[in-house]
């Protein structure tokens, strides 16, 4: 996996936390992440998310997300043309970054709450 990337193509810095934030450190893109886990697979279930995404900038994060090699686009669909996606293994290595980010998050914003879906299992603090 790590192999395949070349590792002199960075944009920034070789320092791995600055390559990572290129790809996942706006404000959108994990959530959209987040919810690939939850089990939401199509675009009408990422627009029902809680956070209330722009269209125009759920297709841009969509499209970056698949460039990046961290969700594969499907199409389920063809007049007109509509997309499942679905995460990459990249994509799936992510897993115990979000559920870090649940610890901590629980620790300084008690009140929040840990969203769960019936499709996979939930992203949480506890294993």
């Amino acid at each position: 996996m790590a192999d395949a990337v070349n590792k002199t193509d960075f944009e920034r810095s070789c320092c791995p936390i600055a390559c990572a934030l290129d790809h996942l450190g706006d404000k959108w893109t994990l959530l959209i992440i987040r919810d690939l886990f939850l089990g939401k697979r199509r675009y009408h279930e990422f627009m029902a998310s809680p956070e209330r995404i722009a269209t125009n900038i759920l297709a841009d994060r969509l499209k970056k997300l698949e460039a990046a090699g961290f969700v594969l686009q499907q199409a389920y669909q063809q007049k007109p043309v509509r997309y499942d996606y679905q995460l990459t293994q990249k994509g799936e290595d992510l897993r115990p970054v979000l559920e870090a980010l649940v610890a901590w998050g629980k620790v300084y914003y008690s009140s929040t709450q840990v969203f769960s879906s019936h499709q996979q299992q939930p992203i949480s603090a506890e294993r």
